[in-house]
C-alpha cells in the first residue's frame, strides 16, 4: 500500500499542472505527468492499494478550482485508489508524534514552516502510516523530512522512472 499527497495527485490530474522543481538540477522535472502516469499504472497493474489521504484530497481540491468534482470523480470511481479518514488510530498517531517531537525539544522536527501546516502534514503522514503505506509519493519537503520518524519512505517526482519507450519506431 502507498499514499499520494496532492503534490503528486496534481499531476496525475491536471494536463495543465506545471513541473516541480528537479532538487539537483534547479530545473523544471522533465515530463513531470508521464512519471505519476506511469507510477500509477504500475500500481494499478500490481493491484496496489493507493491512500489519498483527506488532507491531501483537500489541499488537491483547493488547487483544482473548478474540476475539483471531476477530480473526485476519477478518484471515486478508480478501484485503485482509496479516500483515507483522518481517524481516531490517525489522531493518536500524530499526537504521539508530536508529544515525541516537543520531548525531543523541537516541535516543529526541524522544519522552518508554520506549525499549521506541519500539522496537516503529520495528518497526512499518520493516515498513510495507520492505513499501512509502505511510500508516500510527495514533493512537500516537511512530507519527507516528518516522514523520517515514522519509517514510511518518500519518493519524490524526481525520481520516479520515466516510461519505457516504444521499441517501435513510426515508419515515417
Amino acid at each position: 500500500m502507498v499514499a499520494l499527497d496532492a503534490t503528486t495527485l496534481f499531476y496525475l490530474l491536471d494536463p495543465e499542472a506545471k513541473a516541480p522543481t528537479d532538487l539537483a538540477t534547479g530545473q523544471p522535472v522533465t515530463r513531470a505527468k508521464d512519471r505519476v502516469e506511469y507510477l500509477v499504472g504500475r500500481l494499478e497493474k500490481d493491484r496496489e492499494k493507493i491512500i489519498v489521504p483527506t488532507p491531501a484530497l483537500s489541499e488537491l481540491l483547493v488547487r483544482a478550482g473548478t474540476a475539483g468534482p471531476k477530480y473526485l470523480d476519477i478518484l471515486n470511481k478508480s478501484a485503485a485508489f482509496k479516500i483515507a479518514d483522518f481517524d481516531q488510530r490517525a489522531a493518536i498517531e500524530v499526537a504521539a508524534t508530536i508529544r515525541a517531537s516537543i520531548d525531543a525539544g523541537d516541535k516543529r522536527s526541524g522544519s522552518p514552516s508554520p506549525w499549521a501546516k506541519i500539522k496537516f502534514d503529520r495528518q497526512i503522514i499518520a493516515i498513510a502510516k495507520v492505513a499501512g503505506a509502505s511510500t508516500i509519493y510527495s514533493d512537500d519537503g516537511d512530507i519527507a523530512r516528518l516522514s523520517q520518524q515514522t519509517g514510511i519512505s518518500v519518493v519524490r517526482i524526481q525520481d520516479l522512472p520515466l516510461p519505457p519507450e516504444d521499441p517501435q519506431l513510426p515508419l515515417f
